[in-house]
């Protein structure tokens, strides 16, 4: 090359990256990426996923990422929805990225599993998310929650009466997909920015963006939390969001401390059953009873925050969730030296709890027979009808395997599941009443139980089982499942829908 043109060329690249540098940044967690990562965008048209697209684009090549872009349409908003759709695609034009746009019907879920428009819009979207990445066609998806999101989430969890694991907020990772290496993740790469930085940036590089006219109603309990008490709160701290998410950080950090000190102390604690003349322990063999017990002398001996979560993991097994005032009203059982303290206390879910001269025992008992839901057995692999659900179970596994039957039932006291997105155990009623599933549903709520463990749960994806036990229901295309109470107006169709979990 000549030597003029070759400092022309010189010239252009000093020119170039003058003007990338004097471009404004928006500040992102880049640790939740490594080089080679494939990072779907979930970008809703709104600020915080425009900023974040635009954001990640400009830094493509610099973090060395392969993007792309994904929309899930919920079909709530009629045409407002496909010209939000229509945005994002064309956003994702002008980056040269790819994009895919999903529709789901957020109305029909919330009707068929008794949720809030909210829940079914949210257990939609990151099934959506999890589909992908179980294709294989990303390795991480990035969501464009904000400081201001963690802020907001923060104080409904504290205004609900939470426990630290609640003020624990979102996680900047969130495990969608077990996987090898780095893949399955949904990450939150704004979760240290605020806000105004994200509208800040977008009106700095001329980027317009969608505004969603439900976020301005106060129909929502998160929006007039957003409109009424954040605002309120940041006149009395200008800092309020920042303060709030160092709250979620002291959270989470010291939920994942308990959670291995209770996997340590809790089998040393509890005991299982009951007690029988002349010693030992007799383990309930009715279907739907649990029982538990502790010895009182261990009890006083706990420090308080150890003796809480002790008192509260022995009522979880026989589920209940308590809140503080029945923990504190266990521990005063435990505390003894009182004549005014009861000896039994009836807690949440049929759960008694009886103190005796060495113990506090805990106990629930099965439902009345007029009460209690058909359970089903399921081959594995193979297929069942189970009318009490109103659905058909198709258990599959690896090629060539066979293993013992499954069984089709509902949940029963002692249960618990792993969520995909928990580092716990957890209830299952715990998470169906986040799910604002109502009480009459969540004794009819199907699971499938194989060895000793729930290997699937209707509506929640569970972490997956050793055996790799998959299963896949299907309903009655538009109605409702077939429980006791709603068999006989159930709807005629025949048409059948799938959803799977594993």
């Amino acid at each position: 090359m000549p030597l003029h043109r070759r400092q022309t060329a010189w010239d252009d690249d000093r020119v170039n990256a003058k003007r990338q540098s004097a471009l404004p940044a928006l500040a992102l967690n880049t640790a939740l990426f490594a080089p080679g990562d494939r990072v779907c965008v979930a970008v809703s048209g709104g600020a915080d996923s425009t900023a974040l697209l635009r954001a990640l684009a400009a830094r493509q090549q610099e973090l060395g990422l392969v993007l792309s872009v994904l929309h899930v349409e919920h079909g709530l908003r009629g045409e407002v929805a496909q010209q939000d759709a229509a945005f994002v695609s064309q956003l994702a034009d002008g980056l040269a990225l790819p994009c895919e746009t999903v529709s789901v019907d957020t109305r029909a879920r919330a009707a068929l599993h008794g949720e809030s428009i909210e829940a079914a819009g949210r257990w939609l979207r990151y099934d959506t998310f999890r589909t992908l990445l179980r294709e294989d066609r990303a390795d991480r998806i990035a969501t464009a929650h904000t400081r201001d999101d963690q802020a907001e989430t923060v104080m409904m969890k504290l205004l609900r009466g939470a426990w630290t694991e609640g003020l624990s907020g979102i996680a900047p990772e969130l495990r969608l997909l077990e996987a090898a290496g780095r893949r399955g993740w949904c990450v939150r790469p704004l979760l240290a920015t605020g806000r105004a930085d994200v509208e800040a940036y977008l009106r700095a590089i001329g980027q317009p963006w969608r505004e969603d006219a439900s976020n301005a109603t106060d129909e929502y309990a998160r929006n007039r939390v957003r409109h009424t008490l954040m605002p309120l709160l940041r006149q009395f701290n200008p800092q309020a969001d920042e303060a709030l998410a160092h709250v979620a950080e002291c959270a989470r950090t010291e939920e994942r401390f308990w959670a291995a000190e209770l996997e340590r102390v809790l089998p040393r604690l509890l005991l299982p059953g009951r007690p029988v003349r002349g010693g030992g322990r007799r383990a309930t063999t009715e279907t739907g009873d649990a029982a538990w017990a502790i010895e009182i002398l261990r009890l006083r001996e706990l420090e308080p925050a150890l003796q809480r979560r002790v008192l509260r993991a022995a009522a979880e097994r026989c589920g209940a969730t308590l809140d503080f005032d029945a923990t504190e009203r266990l521990a005063a059982m435990t505390a003894g030296g009182s004549h005014a303290e009861p000896r039994r206390l009836s807690l949440a879910g049929g759960v008694q709890v009886e103190r005796t001269p060495r113990e506090l025992q805990f106990s629930s008992l099965s439902r009345p027979a007029e009460e209690l839901v058909p359970s089903y057995r399921l081959p594995i692999p193979g297929s069942v009808v189970a009318e009490a659900f109103g659905a058909t179970f198709h258990a599959t596994v690896p090629d060539g395997m066979t293993g013992p039957p499954a069984e089709v039932r509902a949940i029963q006291p002692g249960d618990r599941i792993r969520p995909l997105d928990s580092m716990r155990w957890k209830r299952p009623k715990e998470i169906l009443e986040r799910m604002n599933a109502d009480a009459r549903a969540r004794g009819h709520w199907p699971v499938v139980a194989w060895q000793g463990e729930i290997v699937w749960m209707r509506g929640v994806p569970l972490r997956p089982n050793l055996a790799e036990i998959k299963i896949e229901e299907r309903l009655a295309d538009g109605t409702e499942p077939r429980t006791p109470e709603n068999a006989a107006r159930a709807g005629g169709e025949a048409e059948n829908s799938t959803q799977t979990g594993s």
